[in-house]
């Protein structure tokens, strides 16, 4: 790698510019004085992803953010003193792809025997049906070089009704055959037709835009300059709310916080997987016969307690209203508005706190933000990825002229760090100010701070491209984010065996899954403060509907 490049003072410029926003993103007014202190850590300040913009420094500088906002709250919790508070290069790697590293039993995401592991929540197969699953892909549109990149979610059927296809194939499991006849039917059509068929049957596709064409967008023009986040008073009208003691020596600073996450798939899920790093219990709430990618729920799910709720029913409604009596934060990561029709917005949660007399913590994590016309679209990762910009750049850091979703699902998991950046922040301010607080973080600003961030210089692309195997380099816009991710895997194996290494893992028994599930650990690490998991992982759905959690069955191994 270049001798004059250095990812660690490449993320202290980062966290610099990040505390110079500190205003506008909420921040406690202090935490540039402890963010002064953060020490970044690396023995090896590699640039590790074959991807031209800075994740691994970004997502650095983002959990120095989170680790700044925690000594704040552990100020306040245990009494302010001189704490050292470090980030490792090599974990926050890790964080980044931490669904790929994660195994049951020995079997990680990329095994075929991993299925008899897991609870299959795919309902709808639109995940274990490789045909399905491709209705969430890339493809070239009806005008040579411009690309749309499709999106089923978690249903399929509709992406492929509306393109005139059959919902199922079952003679169909090769990619190359299943590319071979879901693009031709996407080439039928201009990027403006399948936008007007994507909004008419509520889908979550976009078109592939370089960034400059995105800025040009009136989405862009109203995204471009708003906050990475942001943190903003819900009512003023309830007291101010001190953390609960602790009950170790080594105190966790959110011991006896209580989170409801409604969330699934990666970015929501992280921001809860976080908060119980730092001692939360965190109850994720999925409803009965929703789908849910299995394997991600092996690592999303650690540290929690997972159970199933109706909201729709009046029976569920009252169970979950009895949680809300003592929630602290409530995550909320689903289609915007979907929480809002059943009465769960964070204005409504503000109305209950303030009648109970004890502020809430509201997170929304979603797609495009909260401004803008495309505000209340539906969308996942690639989504943002590809009407970003971020899919083209790295089609051309490939070497092609064509957009290509990066590797693995790092912006999920950037996102979801800025979510519990928030949480934490709202946490500070009800402590300090009182009140209830709305936190909202999006996967299209995490990619729009990429690109502030900048790209690496054309010497360490040129560098990165290099090391890259051919079988990387012959991606191309219709590979699947795991054909891309499985190459990219190989190469990380090969080349820094020091991601590897077993001091950055952890494993534990779960009685959820009947097996030992090893996970990536928490990145941030404070003096004096305990930081890790009090229980291991489970399938969603595993336990009662309960603040009670006592008797895990679970054992650190």
């Amino acid at each position: 790698m270049s001798p004059t490049y250095s990812p660690l003072l490449e993320a202290q410029r980062i966290l610099q510019y990040l505390c110079q926003q500190a205003e506008a993103l909420g921040l406690p007014e202090s935490l540039q004085d402890v963010a002064a202190q953060v020490k970044f850590v690396s023995d090896y300040d590699h640039v590790y992803f074959p991807i031209p913009f800075k994740e691994t420094e970004t997502a650095a500088a983002l959990k120095a953010v989170e680790g700044s906002v925690a000594c704040l709250l552990a100020d306040l919790k245990c009494g302010k003193q001189e704490r050292t508070l470090s980030v490792s290069l090599e974990k926050t790697t890790n964080f980044l792809f931490q669904a790929y590293l994660a195994t049951v039993d020995g079997l990680g995401k990329l095994d075929p025997a991993i299925k008899s592991k897991l609870k299959d929540t795919d309902y709808l197969r639109a995940q274990s049906d490789p045909y399905r699953r491709m209705s969430a892909n890339l493809y070239e549109t009806k005008r040579a070089g411009e690309y749309y990149h499709i999106h089923g979610s978690l249903e399929a059927s509709t992406t492929l009704s509306m393109l005139g296809l059959e919902s199922f194939r079952p003679d169909l499991n090769e990619h190359s055959k299943i590319v071979s006849v879901i693009e031709p039917a996407v080439q039928k059509f201009t990027v403006e037709e399948l936008e007007e068929m994507n909004s008419r049957n509520k889908q979550a596709g976009v078109p592939a835009l370089r960034h400059e064409e995105f800025l040009k967008t009136p989405h862009g023009v109203s995204s471009v300059n708003t906050p990475t986040w942001t943190v903003t008073s819900l009512e003023t009208s309830t007291p101010p709310v001190l953390l609960p003691p602790s009950s170790s020596s080594s105190p966790r600073i959110l011991e006896g916080i209580k989170v409801l996450e409604l969330c699934r798939i990666i970015a929501g899920p992280t921001i809860g997987r976080i908060l119980a790093e730092y001692g939360a219990n965190v109850l994720k709430v999925t409803g009965p016969g929703l789908s849910d990618v299995p394997f991600f729920q092996v690592d999303g799910n650690m540290g929690k307690h997972a159970t199933e709720i109706d909201l729709k029913s009046v029976q569920g409604k009252e169970i979950f209203e009895r949680l809300l009596e003592d929630v602290d934060i409530v995550l909320d990561g689903y289609r915007p508005g979907a929480l809002d029709k059943l009465g769960y917005s964070a204005r409504a949660l503000a109305k209950f706190a303030e009648k109970r007399g004890k502020g809430v913590i509201y997170v929304n994590e979603n797609c495009f933000g909260y401004t803008g016309e495309w505000a209340n679209r539906p969308g996942w990762q690639q989504i943002a990825d590809c009407v970003s910009g971020l899919a083209w750049a790295q089609g051309r850091f490939m070497g092609v002229e064509e957009p290509t979703v990066p590797p693995f699902p790092i912006s999920d998991y950037g996102t979801g760090c800025i979510g519990a950046i928030a949480a934490l922040t709202g946490l500070y301010n009800r402590a300090t100010k009182g009140g209830s607080w709305h936190g909202k973080a999006s996967l299209l600003q995490y990619d729009l701070l990429l690109f502030k961030a900048g790209q690496y210089s054309e010497e360490v692309q040129d560098q990165l491209r290099a090391r890259c195997s051919t079988a990387f380099l012959s991606m191309r816009h219709n590979h699947s984010v795991d054909d891309i991710s499985r190459s990219a895997l190989a190469m990380l194996q090969k080349d820094h065996p020091e991601l590897f290494q077993d001091s950055n893992f952890e494993t534990w028994y779960s009685k959820g899954y009947g097996a030992n599930v090893r996970v990536v650990k928490p990145v941030v690490e404070i003096s004096g403060i305990g930081i890790g998991f009090q229980r291991g992982s489970r399938p969603n759905g595993t336990d009662e509907a309960s603040w009670d959690f006592s008797n895990d069955g679970d054992s650190r191994r």
